[in-house]
């Protein structure tokens, strides 16, 4: 679809006062915050890790479509354009089928120009170690820049990785013997994000953040302002979303949710999320045509105009809302009062 067919079918500009011109020029960078460009690619100040990372990272679940020889050749084109953040977990792909091929691609590459992130699902101290100690086996590294709480939702996962024998009882440890060197987590329900950021002041906060969900509901608003003021980075992911599925659409892809196509949709939808105050980088869908397009779009980033803002708030109509479940499961309290871990163990 042409850009400007694009911006027919959402209706065209309509005014920003819908909104409220204060409000949403406040929810924006007021400049891009680009440090540098690598091949192109501009880079980011990942927060108080003071790296330099692309503004586009490399998704390690795209890998579940090709086979090793494609993962190398995906994993150093990918590097070549620019990219040097790559992410990946235990449960992306069968019996860790991403991790197996992603250690073998980044061997091509200088791991000191690396920023590899992994993640972990289990909430106990015990599967959190299992988990970190084969992820570094299997990719075939040493220590992870960033080690992550993998998907977070509800609030008791929360007070589980932080109780007595969970999970952040290996993250400091692991941090001690120089397995890992910043901290982070997902999460996909704003409730185990706002927990997790009352908890302890991570390094990172990794959230779908798109234009679809932020105009239906706010999704990610919350957290971002959370983030900011415990000096947390965001990490957005589903930046391409056009949320669930509408049953009248024919499915592009057999994807559980909608993303946009084209490379003129691909640049309004990133720019969109990108412009957001506190997002640095964005993980495009698992895909690698969408990581090609993605890594184009970046190389010619420019914030997004408040007239663009617009068209994506008038289209975001036409979407229908993604995570709505995870947002109304769990428990709805707040985390223990007497949080085991101080800010200052950041």
């Amino acid at each position: 679809m042409k850009r400007r067919d694009f911006l027919r079918m959402v209706g065209g500009v309509t005014a920003a006062g819908g909104l409220g011109l204060e409000r949403l020029l406040a929810d924006f960078k007021a400049d891009d915050d680009i440090v540098g460009r690598v091949a192109g690619l501009p880079r980011r100040v990942l927060g108080r890790t003071q790296q330099q990372i692309s503004i586009v990272g490399f998704p390690g679940l795209g890998l579940i479509r090709v086979d090793q020889e494609g993962a190398n050749k995906a994993v150093r084109e990918a590097f070549d354009r620019g990219v040097n953040y790559y992410d990946v977990a235990p449960a992306y792909g069968n019996d860790g089928e991403c991790e197996i091929k992603l250690g073998p691609a980044l061997r091509q590459l200088d791991r000191s120009k690396v920023f590899l992130g992994c993640k972990t699902k289990a909430r106990d101290k015990e599967g959190a170690r299992t988990e970190l100690e084969r992820s570094l086996k299997r990719l075939q590294t040493d220590h992870f820049d960033l080690y992550q709480l993998h998907h977070l939702v509800t609030v008791d996962e929360v007070k589980r990785a932080f109780g007595p024998g969970g999970a952040f009882e290996t993250f400091l440890a692991a941090r001690d013997e120089g397995k890992v060197k910043w901290f982070g987590f997902s999460a996909h329900s704003t409730k185990a994000a706002l927990a997790a950021l009352e908890a302890y002041a991570f390094d990172t906060v990794m959230f779908p953040i798109s234009f679809a969900d932020y105009y239906l509901r706010d999704f990610g608003r919350a957290v971002i302002d959370a983030a900011a003021k415990r000096g947390s980075a965001v990490i957005a992911i589903k930046p391409l979303s056009m949320g669930a599925w509408p049953k009248d659409v024919p499915r592009t892809r057999s994807w559980w949710y909608r993303t946009t196509e084209t490379p003129e949709e691909v640049s309004l939808a990133l720019r969109f999320s990108l412009s957001l105050r506190g997002v640095i980088t964005g993980i495009p869908p698992s895909y690698l045509d969408l990581l090609d397009m993605s890594i184009a779009a970046a190389k010619s980033y420019k914030p997004a105009t408040v007239a663009e803002k617009d068209e994506l708030r008038v289209l975001a109509e036409k979407c229908e809302a993604l995570f709505l479940r995870e947002d109304q499961r769990g428990d709805t309290a707040g985390v223990p009062s007497a949080c085991p871990y101080p800010d200052h163990l950041v």
